[in-house]
């Protein structure tokens, strides 16, 4: 996620809350609203759940999403940028309820460090060590889980033991299997990733 400078004016703008209709949850982290006759992208501001790949955590995420905010209800949006993948980066609230921070408090998500700017910083620390002492989700995995934005990493990266990735490109469509997808992804055919949230061809999952 890495937010577009913008004039005063227009971060402005897009601090303003804005009431819109979910239509679909991506994964713990992102889902589609419909804000008039505009369908938005959304990128929930200073947190970072599990990928879906990293199983069972990232389904999880996304359940914890979908009962927080489920498809067809009303939520607030407080845009706050627009990520390189012209993604509304927003912190979300429905019933004067931050999700944002309830998946944080639920160990359904980790705080974002590293764009924690613009979030209450203090509020989002708090919950996430209450979360920790009280070992919930993500945090009562032994040995700990890694966080999303490292295996997002590694997943860039082939492995030592990897193939290398042959001359061949593919598309999802050829692919036609979710999990031959991510096969392909570890192997190095990181274009499989057009968003490059860590998973490939996210159309072909069930």
């Amino acid at each position: 996620m890495i937010p577009l400078f913008l004039p005063l004016a227009a971060v402005a703008l897009l601090a303003q809350t804005r009431t819109a209709t979910v239509i679909s949850i991506g994964d713990g982290d992102t889902l589609r609203v419909r804000e008039g006759s505009r369908t938005l992208n959304v990128r929930l501001a200073c947190i970072d759940a599990p990928e879906t790949s990293q199983a069972p955590h990232g389904a999880s995420a996304r359940t914890q999403l979908q009962t927080l905010a489920p498809v067809g209800s009303a939520v607030e949006l407080r845009i706050k940028a627009t990520d390189r993948y012209g993604r509304s980066v927003a912190e979300l609230s429905r019933g004067g309820r931050n999700l944002n921070q309830a998946l944080v408090a639920a160990g359904a998500a980790f705080v974002y460090w590293q764009y924690i700017q613009g979030c209450d910083r203090q509020t989002y620390s708090r919950l996430e060590n209450e979360a920790r002492l009280k070992r919930m989700g993500v945090w009562g995995v032994s040995g700990g889980l890694t966080r999303p934005w490292d295996f997002r990493s590694s997943q860039r990266k082939p492995s030592a033991s990897s193939s290398a990735p042959s001359n061949r490109r593919y598309t999802c469509k050829q692919i036609g299997s979710y999990a031959q997808a991510q096969v392909l992804l570890r192997q190095g055919h990181t274009y499989l990733d057009g968003d490059g949230d860590g998973e490939a061809c996210e159309g072909l999952r069930g």
